[in-house]
């Protein structure tokens, strides 16, 4: 428990630090704590720490971690592919959803959110280097999509999600963020309302913060190596 304090520390200076060189506010960016595979105990004691924000790939097991932590007022992302089979529980529990790329599970998203809720928020996701491993649609195709998504009722469309093949360096992590940056900067000149770049893991943070990003997701670096 003493380590996620420890890393909890560690990576809000690090986000500062990174908002410093570019000359962000380092509250702009918002720290999304990945705590897939980690107890609700773990989660528990960083929201003691100041943490409300907490991202789960996995449906079942985000689940049972939202019964064990109700008492808490969580912020919950599901950040891993979405089936259709999928949509009607993410669309009930979840504030977030991080990786719509077909307009079928935008709509299913949109018609299942309950309406005593506020529309879930919800980002796109761009496979930015044609990754075959990797979900997400070009980026050529964002626009369409984004428009179509703009229109459904019961979610937001808020920004766009990516995670790039792995690079050497600052310059090259920073050129893929730059083309999401860019992007996102597209639609808002169309006029949709969006203001979120979900990208940025541990190892290229740095980069995505200096391109804009204004939501990183570290999982490892907070709660240690998953079992």
């Amino acid at each position: 428990m003493q380590n996620i304090e420890k890393n909890l520390n560690q990576i809000h200076a690090l986000i500062a630090q990174a908002a410093a060189a570019c000359g962000r506010d380092p509250d702009s960016v918002l720290l999304l704590a990945v705590s897939k595979r980690k107890p609700a105990s773990d989660i528990r004691h960083a929201y003691e720490l100041g943490q409300r924000h907490f991202g789960e790939n996995y449906l079942q097991e985000a689940q049972q971690k939202m019964q064990e932590l109700a008492d808490l007022d969580i912020y919950w992302h599901f950040i891993g592919a979405i089936q259709s089979n999928k949509t009607r529980n993410i669309a009930e529990a979840f504030d977030w959803a991080h990786c719509i790329d077909r307009i079928k599970i935008a709509r299913r998203l949109s018609e299942q959110r309950p309406a005593d809720r506020q529309p879930l928020n919800v980002c796109i996701q761009v496979n930015i280097d044609h990754e075959d491993s990797k979900a997400g649609i070009e980026l050529d195709a964002v626009p369409e999509l984004a428009a179509a998504i703009h229109e459904l009722p019961g979610i937001r469309l808020r920004g766009l999600m990516t995670i790039p093949a792995p690079r050497e360096t600052l310059a090259e992590q920073r050129l893929a963020f730059a083309q999401l940056a860019k992007a996102l900067a597209s639609l808002r000149q169309q006029g949709i309302d969006c203001d979120t770049l979900s990208m940025g893991m541990t190892q290229d943070m740095e980069a995505a913060i200096a391109e804009g990003s204004t939501l990183v997701r570290i999982g490892t670096a907070i709660f240690g190596e998953r079992t």
